[in-house]
């Protein structure tokens, strides 16, 4: 497998992983079996950066996760700024969770917020380490108007929690695991962060951190890890997108993409896929497969050929940003 480096740190991981959201039962009905059964067979596909947070299943992510990588040669991403306590909640599909642990969210990115779950999510995992500590779902898509206070506790201490981990040698590389551009941009006057996990922001769907976030990352020297190339689904047929049914402009914008992926005889989910990888700031790309048999179906369209004429096609047609960098021929 492929690898690439996190911004400007030594760490190298492959440029394909695992996203972790359905091992915890996140939009995905899967037991512990099934979820470990994912994760070996990941290993066994070459794949060995993997991706989790404690919000996957308030929890259960992270210890089937711990359980299947202890012992082994590993790279993990694991995120901060929700803290876990007793309490099972009400309705857990109103978090869009399949039989979640018995915990409920608290948000908290000050110093001491970091710090506890960082050394909560280790004991969960039942790992020494985590290599990339990511602030999970900051911005105003997750608080809205109580982002204010959160990005203002992140900024003001919860930032140096996460520079003293780095420095000390606890974690290789800090960053963020959100959903939007602007905070990211936010971010970046804060202070020195190696990557940020970007979920479904630059995909074939969208590529809207083209002129400005991408340039203002590689000035900073931080990478992208691309979550959701699927968009949530929209790209490899479902009704998803954005973790909510699509909207009628992006149903028909993906229907498009589709048409023209049939005319050149490729399967589109396997032009979302290596699309993100054709920027050179994109250090990953983290598909969350659902079961084994997804998984080996996303390692098929991991290796498809793309022609050249294909992406040359999309953007003829409006159907993909003139200055996006593509893949080169396989």
């Amino acid at each position: 497998m492929e690898k690439r480096q996190v911004g400007r740190t030594k760490l190298m991981i492959d440029v394909l992983g695992l996203g972790g959201a359905p091992l915890g039962g996140n939009f995905a009905d899967l037991g512990y079996e099934q979820a470990a059964e994912l994760i070996q067979a990941s290993r066994k596909a070459g794949l060995n950066f993997f991706d989790t947070a404690p919000w996957y299943g308030f929890g259960r992510s992270e210890r089937v996760m711990g359980d299947v990588l202890r012992g082994t040669d590993y790279v993990l991403s694991d995120k901060v700024g929700r803290l876990l306590h007793p309490g099972a909640v009400e309705n857990p599909m109103d978090y869009g969770m399949i039989d979640p642990l018995p915990f409920h969210v608290v948000y908290d990115y000050s110093y001491d917020g970091i710090m506890r779950a960082y050394e909560d999510n280790l004991q969960r995992l039942g790992l020494d380490r985590i290599d990339i500590l990511l602030a999970h779902d900051i911005g105003t898509f997750q608080h809205g108007k109580e982002n204010v206070q959160h990005f203002q506790d992140l900024s003001e201490s919860g930032y140096r929690a996460m520079d003293e981990l780095r420095k000390s040698g606890n974690v290789k590389a800090i960053g963020l695991g959100v959903n939007e551009n602007k905070v990211c941009m936010e971010a970046l006057g804060v202070g020195d962060w190696d990557v940020f996990l970007l979920a479904g922001r630059y995909t074939l769907l969208e590529q809207t951190p083209l002129d400005t976030l991408f340039p203002a990352c590689a000035a900073a020297g931080t990478s992208i890890i691309c979550g959701g190339p699927f968009n949530s689904g929209i790209l490899v047929g479902r009704e998803m997108w954005n973790y909510a049914k699509a909207p009628a402009e992006i149903v028909e914008k993906a229907r498009a993409l589709s048409a023209e992926a049939e005319a050149f005889s490729i399967p589109l989910p396997a032009a979302a896929l290596q699309f993100p990888l054709g920027h050179e700031i994109i250090s990953s790309v983290i598909p969350g497969p659902r079961n084994k048999v997804e998984l080996e179906q996303i390692v098929t369209w991991f290796k498809t050929p793309i022609p050249s004429e294909f992406w040359t096609s999309l953007k003829s047609k409006r159907l993909l940003e003139e200055t996006a960098p593509v893949p080169s021929q396989a």
